[in-house]
Order: structure tokens, then sequence, then C-alpha cells
């Protein structure tokens, strides 16, 4: 049996310099940043901050590898995406105890997403086949139409800190798939994993300056220039709305093509006709999954008065009973929130909620110790106007609203500049329909608390994003379509 691996095993053996044209190399000036442990606030290891020039020097890559990763069989391209997948799976184990150490949730979640990231490769291993042109005849007979589907160009991805590995893969995964070169840049917080994924994706075949990953603590400074570069025809980033607005600004000076996967507000609805038991399940995945801080979390709770009552006393139950500790402990449910300014927030949106009327069931204030610890809170009577229904929380907070009707609750629910997901239960399948097409989002979960799957096309509405990933259409956002005109005589 092979041993279990340890703690200092995984983080000493993951690379933590550039990864640029297929070569490891420091940052300029030999440059380094922490990589903290958010369970203790001790630093687990420095990596390579890069500058700007060392961006640029990425983006070079990436430009000189395009022209030749475009013309690659699609067939091989799929393979190298199919043993990548391979090998993730063999090394879930180290694979979830490095993002346990960097990010904080608990072992059985990153487990979890170790498989969910793996699967966008998988996924996305058999769409690289199956990118489709069409041939037509001309409506007078004159002559034909050759449409061709052709890689975008070199891209930009940016990815967040709350699923380092999967929303790496998710974007990777279609990038490679089409043709396209990329540079990466993972969260400040959170590099480890997408290092050890490049590590992977070269033990795969990936041929050098394919896939160039650049870890910074100046995201702005390395990034906007690549942006307003010009060579890269391609930005794909996941995080929050506020900074998704400067991207397209900076964007539009070369007009790039985007994707955007931007903040959320999800509103949980739960009719007095639902099954409760189902509905608590759901509130407790759609909440606590990733500790909260998942921009598909449920962030306002409504339920339907005659219900109100007894589903707040059965999640408040549930909430109260979780497991809180360090993710590497056996049993842990709840680990910590990825920074103090992420405890910080989520407590001064809970003050503002408590200020103005809000009752406290469970939790509600930070817990003393190392770490940044947050318990699983519910408010009950919690007004319109507090600041949680409308911010995103980031945590594992459950704040409830009471609703009558169901016209009420669709406005309320799509009272937001959000719209990424919403949950609904109910057993009236009339009901269901109705109200999953009122709603003004780009996903919903009915009668169940999770969304994510790489077959399935995710992605926003409104201020929530532009864009899919995943599915049959998440290849489209690295693919261009190129009209030929032929004449027949």
């Amino acid at each position: 049996m092979t041993a279990a691996p340890t703690e200092s095993a995984v983080v000493d053996n993951v690379a933590k310099d550039l990864f640029i044209g297929g070569q490891w190399r420091k940052a300029t000036g030999g440059r380094t940043m922490p990589v903290h442990d958010p369970s203790t606030g001790k630093v687990l290891c420095e990596v390579a901050d890069a500058a700007p020039e060392d961006g640029m020097a990425a983006l070079d890559a990436a430009v000189a590898a395009q022209p030749s990763w475009a013309k690659y069989p699609p067939r091989e391209r799929g393979e190298i995406l199919r043993r990548a997948f391979q090998l993730i799976i063999d090394r879930t184990e180290e694979l979830a105890l490095l993002m346990t150490l960097e990010m904080g949730k608990p072992l059985v979640e990153s487990r979890a997403e170790v498989a969910y990231a793996a699967e966008f490769f998988r996924w996305f291993s058999e769409e690289a086949v199956r990118i489709e042109g069409g041939y037509a005849v001309a409506p007078n007979g004159k002559g034909r139409f050759l449409i061709h589907r052709q890689p975008v160009g070199p891209a930009l991805l940016i990815t967040p800190w709350n699923f380092p590995m999967a929303m790496g893969t998710r974007k990777l995964g279609p990038a490679i798939a089409a043709g396209c070169t990329s540079v990466i840049k993972p969260a400040e917080q959170t590099p480890l994993s997408m290092l050890a994924l490049a590590e992977i994706l070269a033990e795969a075949g990936l041929p050098d300056g394919v896939v160039n990953v650049v870890t910074t603590s100046d995201a702005g400074g390395v990034m906007e220039p690549l942006i307003r570069d010009g060579r890269a025809r391609k930005l794909s980033f996941t995080g929050s709305t506020e900074v998704g607005r400067k991207l397209l600004e900076q964007c539009a000076d070369k007009v790039l093509r985007t994707s955007m996967e931007l903040g959320g507000n999800a509103p949980f609805i739960v009719f007095d006709d639902a099954d409760l038991d189902t509905a608590v399940e759901g509130a407790m995945l759609a909440k606590l999954r990733n500790i909260g801080e998942a921009c598909t979390a449920a962030n306002r709770f409504y339920v339907q008065r005659g219900v109100a009552d007894e589903f707040a006393r059965r999640l408040t139950e549930r909430m109260a009973a979780q497991p809180i500790g360090r993710g590497t402990e056996e049993g842990v449910v709840i680990g910590p929130l990825v920074d103090e300014a992420a405890v910080e927030k989520v407590d001064m949106l809970v003050a503002d909620a408590v200020e103005r009327g809000a009752k406290v069931l469970t939790g509600g204030a930070p817990l003393d110790g190392p770490g940044h610890f947050y318990p699983p809170t519910v408010l009950s009577d919690v007004p319109q106007g507090a600041r949680l229904a409308r911010e995103e929380i980031f945590g594992p907070v459950a704040p409830i609203h009471v609703f009558d009707t169901e016209e009420e609750v669709v406005a309320k629910a799509n009272d937001t500049e959000y719209g990424l997901v919403s949950y609904v239960f109910t057993q009236d399948i009339d009901r269901a329909l109705r109200v999953c097409e009122a709603l003004e989002t780009g996903m919903v979960g009915l009668n169940q608390g999770i969304v994510s799957n790489p077959a399935a096309p995710f992605g926003g509405v409104k201020q929530s994003g532009i864009g899919r990933e995943g599915g049959t259409v998440g290849i489209d956002e690295f693919l261009e379509t190129k009209y030929i005109a032929i004449a027949v005589k």
C-alpha cells in the first residue's frame, strides 16, 4: 500500500518557479512571494513573484508556439488532455492535500475538486475532435459556403483562489482542445495547485510554450500590459464583478474576445409544498460547499411563510452541528476562510444585518485562535435592505427571508445586478417551470443544491458574466468562425 503523502512532501515536491516556454525559471530579480496556510496563518513556502517583464516573456512564448499548436492534429491534442486527466486522477491524494494546505477547504472537498478538475480535461479531450464547420450551396445556386472553425489565438487566463485547480482546467481544457496557446495567472493566495498542474501537462506531452504559468503578487501590473499588447486575442477571467469590469475596459482597446465568470447573489427559494428534507439537504450543499466561498453559493434564502419556521429550525440544527477545524483533520466539514480580509467582510455583513433587525440563530461571530475561521451562521428576520441581501457573502452564512406569494419571491430574487444561479424547491411541476423560466439567472438548480458539471454550460447573465464554460459550447469560446466563399461556374 502506498503511504499517504505528508504535508511537507507535497509542498516540497511542487515547482516554485515560473513556467515559461516549457522551462522553469526564476522571476526577474529572484523575487518571491509567500504562500500561507489559512488554517494557521503560517507560511507554507515561497514561490516566484513575476514582474511585468516576466509576463511579457510568457506572452512571447505563447505567441511563438501558436502557429504550430494551431496545426496540431485534434486527436493528438485530445490525447494529451486524456493523459493529463489520468495523471490528475492517479495523484488525487497529493493534489488534494496540496489544495487543502493552500486554500483551507477540508480534504473531502479537495478530493472532490480534483475529480471535478480532471473531468474538464477528459470532457475537452473528447471535444477536440468534434470541432465542426459547414458546407452549403448559396441560395442562388451560383456559389458555395465553406464554414471553418479556427483557434482564436493566444489566450490570457486568470483564475481565482476558491477552486484553484478546477478553474484552471475549466479554462485550459477548451483552450488546449481548440488549439490555443495561453498564459495563465493563478490567484496570489493559491498558486501551488496551478504549478502542479503545469508539471502534469508537461509530463502528459504538452509542447513547450502552449501553456505558460505566471505567479505574481502584482496581478494588474503583470496582466494589463499583456491585455493591451494586442498579440493575445482572448481573455478568460473568473473573479469579482468589480475586477471584471476593469478588465473589460482594458480588453476594449484591442477588442479582445472575452469570457467573464463574475460574482453571484444566488437566491434559494423554498415553497411551502417542497420536500423539506430535500430542501435542507440542498441548502447545506448550496451554502456550505467550499465553506461558502463560491460564486454559486446560496446567498439569499427565501422561504414561504408556511414552512419558514420549520425550515429555519432544521437548517440551524444542521449548520450548528458541522465540525470546524483544519481541513487536514479527519471529519472536518468547515475549514478556514482564505484570509483575514475574508473573515472581516463576512463579519461586517452579519453585523450590518443584525443592526437592521436580523436574529442570529447560530454562529454570528469569528472564532478565536489561529487561522481564519468563521462558524456556520443562520440569520432569521433578515430585512431586504441588509447589505448581505445585495452583496456576495463568500462565507458560511445563511440569511433567511420570508415570502408569501410566487410573484413576490420572483421579483425579490431578480432584484439584483447579478444573475449567475438560483435554486428552487417545489413539488409542483407547473410552478417549477414558471419560476425557473422567470428567474433571471444563467443556471437553475431545481430541487438540488449543486449545478456545476463539466458536461453542462456554466455561466451567468446580467453582471454575473459573459459566455459559458463547459458543455458542448465551452470550446466555442476559444474558436473563431471563418466563412470562405467559393465561386462555382
